[in-house]
């Protein structure tokens, strides 16, 4: 079995999850994307956001005094002295990476693998920082699909690689 034999039976085995986190990750880049269209139309509307969230709070009959409600009006108006080209900026460079993550994956491309790898691993910290600090349901799921994701992945590298090694390794002592 020759070297572009085995990566597309690998390839095989491997497309339907590698598939599944390519579309994971392109929804991570929608998500963002709408969310950063959405920012900007609040500020090109001028709209004040801490009053956009108290709006909401009492639309939806939710206490103002509870945790929750003063954490997002807090959030509302960090929002609002937030600098829009560094949140543009910022967003720009996500919503890229992850669809040129997304693509790499659907096409089963190594690079792609090996950034996923890395971007999802650089996230964990942060995310069990978050978790300890305010353990929520949110928290623990972005947790968790974040580990899966960044262990399925090293999984797949980790079995191409030791199915190279192992060819290569049987080829040796024929001579081939």
């Amino acid at each position: 079995m020759g070297r572009c034999d085995l990566h597309s039976a690998k390839g095989k085995g491997h497309r339907k999850g590698l598939r599944t986190v390519a579309t994971i990750e392109f929804a991570k880049g929608v998500l963002v994307m709408l969310a950063t269209l959405g920012f900007v139309e609040i500020i090109r509307k001028d709209i004040d956001l801490e009053d956009a969230a108290q709006n909401l709070l009492y639309a939806l009959h939710i206490d103002p005094d509870r945790r929750l409600s003063h954490m997002l009006v807090h959030a509302a108006g960090r929002m609002m002295n937030a600098d829009v080209a560094t949140v543009l900026g910022i967003a720009l460079v996500y919503v890229t990476l992850r669809f040129v993550e997304s693509y790499g994956l659907w096409r089963q491309r190594v690079w792609a693998e090996w950034l996923a790898i890395i971007s999802g691993a650089i996230y964990l910290p942060y995310e069990l920082y978050n978790l300890i600090r305010r353990p929520t349901t949110v928290h623990w799921v972005i947790l968790l699909i974040n580990i899966a994701v960044v262990a399925y992945v090293a999984w797949v590298r980790w079995d191409e690689i030791s199915s190279r090694q192992g060819v290569s390794g049987r080829l040796a002592p024929d001579g081939d």
